[in-house]
């Protein structure tokens, strides 16, 4: 069989699919995999790998079957893909608690580690992962307990997953509409003439603002008016909370649930708080590191902060709330280096953007990408990208799905498909989802993207890369699978860096009217202005990680688990613009209370020291170094879960990293 039609069998049928039969084929799916784990185990009284190569391959089936599931109830504003997703969840959790706490299974494991003659090869790394595995989920409690411990992540599977139904609820909930037209002065055309359609479908006569994060980024940043900046301010910040519009999504309960449901299984298998649960499979090796790196990063942080913040409201002229910083902050830059968003926008088509982006890895690490048009999709602006090696072979491809609308999670992320495998010659190619949020097309089908679109593409797409190139075959640790949450963030925020260079920059950049790219001298404005606000930016980074932290290492479930009190704490210490009284971010903090980063959030400023230093090797030389580009696809994005990240950083740059590219990056100076 060819090998671009043997990756497309494993590709769901996005035309024909159903929320029903997909359903269905997991429940299928799960009754004869359990069946068959218990005759491998009774079959095998001196296991080998095999036994673990065909578990992995049924992990492998299992996955490749409910990520449409996952995926769709994110993109799609159908109860029915929700339905399926949220009926699956606790079947899922229950049956991976299952496996995690058999110990039959774990002793079956330990057996065939023991007797692997190489400790150094991909198979005894998994094992050992798995092994740790089972200790964190309890195989070694009582019956019990492992009851326990096992309806409690299934509880908590269930309202984390309502959790982030409720965001996007509250989120495509709410709208502004408004006719007088010199109330909406500054906002972008792009969002205006959005605005228009939406109020010409209620046959209204002026314009309908939804509150999808372009639209609120557009008001929040160019909204001359600093009434509707705060109308914004508040709808946003309240999301799914008791200060919003419609209360019935009101995730206070559900954040106090999943602390407490967290605190639980942590202590069932002897961890004092979550947070040091969640770092057992992490770089960081204890709570104290993470909060001395986050409060000296602060430290560093803050003289520069106050500088900025002295400056934009010295040039506002009147005292900064919430809602005036990004607005002020854009008429600064305007200012002091004639560059706006706006203007940017002009330079950056999505399909001139692509074609860049796309020429960058080829250039870094010789691969080709091709859009093919027959791969069914969910949505008209989707498309599916097929990924060839410097041999013409295909290696992989991913889907390319964009624009903001309703029903479709807030944000942008990465994830897979279809896991590469490769077990006694059944070879699957790596499939991802690589998803954003950008403004829609207009009606000319044009869509222009902000220097901040351009960067979060290149951040989702360095994730994609790190899952495409992998090298290893073990689905369990190929990709991002296996890889600590506090490394996952490096191959997508050194992708950012390229986004700053003015050679990529002009491959990627095409003025919708006079066709030229974005001259030189607009880009050095561009780069004067990066770091504007980059110390304000840093602190609110590292005030999100802290509340993370904080929350997952000193929640008390005898209080009544208002977590507000320890967010207020922690903005006293770092913070430098006041937050209203209203404010309710932590309800619509999905990355921690619905996500993979739950004490985890100081990954991405983890893994941003990472990325500056590996990407500072690249600017000592030439960005596009072939031996540089080599083995750092070698070194970090080939390995996978498959061995020691942080050995494989030190191999690559040859040291121990350094925090000083990244404060120099940002424009702080402050204790290098």
């Amino acid at each position: 069989m060819p090998e671009s039609t043997q990756y497309q069998t494993t590709l769901p049928n996005f035309i024909d699919l159903s929320a029903e039969d997909t359903r269905s084929n997991v429940s299928s799916l799960l009754i004869k995999q359990r069946k068959r784990i218990k005759n491998l185990i009774e079959e095998n009284t001196k296991p080998n790998f095999s036994l673990v190569a065909e578990i992995e391959e049924m992990h492998h089936n299992l996955s490749k079957v409910f990520s449409p599931i996952s995926h769709l109830q994110n993109v799609m504003g159908d109860a029915e893909w929700r339905e399926a997703y949220n009926a699956c969840i606790p079947l899922l959790t229950d049956y991976g608690t299952e496996l995690s706490q058999n110990s039959d299974l774990q002793k079956a494991y330990s057996f065939i580690m023991d007797n692997l003659k190489d400790k150094h090869c991909p198979e005894f790394t998994l094992l050992e992962k798995e092994l740790k595995s089972f200790a964190l989920n309890g195989v070694n409690l009582s019956k019990n307990k492992q009851q326990k411990f096992k309806e409690l992540k299934k509880q908590l599977s269930i309202v984390q997953a309502t959790f982030g139904q409720n965001v996007q609820d509250s989120t495509d909930s709410w709208f502004y509409f408004t006719d007088n037209k010199s109330e909406i002065s500054g906002v972008t055309d792009e969002i205006l003439q959005q605005a228009k359609l939406r109020s010409e479908e209620k046959n209204e006569s002026g314009w309908r603002f939804a509150l999808d994060y372009p639209t609120y980024h557009a008001i929040m940043t160019h909204g001359d008016s600093r009434k509707l900046r705060e109308k914004f301010y508040r709808a946003w910040s309240t999301r799914a909370s008791d200060q919003s519009d419609n209360k019935k999504w009101d995730n206070s309960n559900n954040i106090k649930d999943i602390l407490s449901l967290r605190m639980k299984l942590s202590k069932l298998v002897g961890f004092k708080n979550f947070a040091e649960y969640s770092l057992a499979t992490k770089m960081a090796k204890s709570t104290t590191e993470v909060f001395d790196f986050l409060y000296d990063l602060a430290e560093r942080t803050k003289a520069t902060a106050k500088k900025e913040i002295d400056e934009i409201q010295s040039f506002a002229g009147h005292e900064l709330k919430a809602w005036d910083s990004a607005y002020y902050l854009e008429k600064l830059k305007q200012e002091n280096f004639s560059v706006s968003d706006d203007e940017l926008k002009q330079y950056f088509q999505k399909s001139n953007v692509q074609k860049g982006m796309f020429d960058v890895a080829k250039s870094l690490f010789g691969i080709s990408f091709e859009i093919n048009p027959d791969i069914s999709v969910w949505h008209e602006s989707v498309e599916f990208v097929e990924v060839s090696n410097s041999k013409g072979e295909i290696i992989g491809g991913f889907y390319i799905d964009l624009f903001a609308r309703n029903g479709k999670r807030s944000g942008a992320w990465m994830d897979e498909c279809v896991i590469r495998k490769n077990i006694h010659g059944n070879r699957t190619l790596p499939i991802g989802y690589l998803v954003c949020n950008f403004t829609a097309p207009n009606d000319k089908g044009i869509s222009l993207l902000t220097h901040n679109d351009v960067i979060t593409w290149f951040h989702e797409f360095g994730h994609m890369l790190h899952h495409l190139l992998t090298k290893v075959d073990l689905p369990s640790i190929s990709g991002i699978n296996g890889v600590p949450w506090d490394a996952v963030e490096l191959p997508s925020q050194f992708m950012e860096n390229f986004a700053w260079n003015y050679d990529v920059l002009k491959s990627c950049s095409k003025h919708i009217k006079t066709g030229e790219c974005l001259p030189e001298n607009i880009f050095h404005k561009l780069t004067k202005a990066r770091n504007l606000g980059a110390g304000l930016a840093m602190l609110r980074q590292l005030e999100f990680a802290l509340y993370d932290l904080s929350i997952h290492t000193n929640y008390d479930d005898n209080k009544d688990g208002n977590t507000l009190d320890i967010l207020a704490s922690i903005k006293s210490k770092i913070a430098l613009v006041e937050s209203p009284a209203y404010n309710r971010f932590p309800m619509s903090f999905s990355h921690i209370f619905s996500g993979g980063y739950a004490a985890g959030y100081y990954s991405y400023k983890w893994a941003e020291v990472l990325a500056a230093d590996a990407f500072s090797a690249f600017e000592k030389n030439n960005i596009f170094d072939q031996k540089l580009a080599t083995k750092f696809k070698k070194e970090i994005l080939e390995i996978g879960g498959s061995k020691d990240f942080m050995q494989g950083y030190k191999n690559f740059r040859g040291r121990d990293p350094s925090l000083d590219p990244l404060l120099k990056q940002s424009g702080i100076t402050q204790g290098i």
